[in-house]
């Protein structure tokens, strides 16, 4: 591992992951709520017990895949220091 990596790895994150989990809970309880309002249909407690797991391990996924495009972003803003130091450090010399 490169020192860039390295130090990626350590950067704070301004991402909750406690807020994100109580947040997927609740928009998977609210999509649920909707659709039993919407088709005036209650559901039973293991369909919903099941539709919120599938909702919040697919709500994840998509976090987790937010999570490597932050560690990209962050790689290329480190690139782009990099190159903006040489640019500077060539011109002095």
């Amino acid at each position: 591992m490169n020192s860039d990596e390295e130090k990626i790895g350590s950067m704070q994150s301004a991402v909750d992951m406690q807020i994100i989990g109580d947040n997927i809970s609740d928009i998977a309880e609210f999509t649920i709520d909707k659709y039993e309002f919407r088709n005036d249909n209650t559901l039973s407690s293991d369909v919903r017990e099941k539709a919120a797991a599938r909702i919040e391990e697919a709500l994840w996924e998509r976090v987790n895949e937010l999570n490597l495009l932050r560690k990209q972003y962050l790689a290329g803003l480190f690139s782009l220091a990099d190159e903006k130091l040489s640019e500077v450090v060539d011109k002095r010399e």
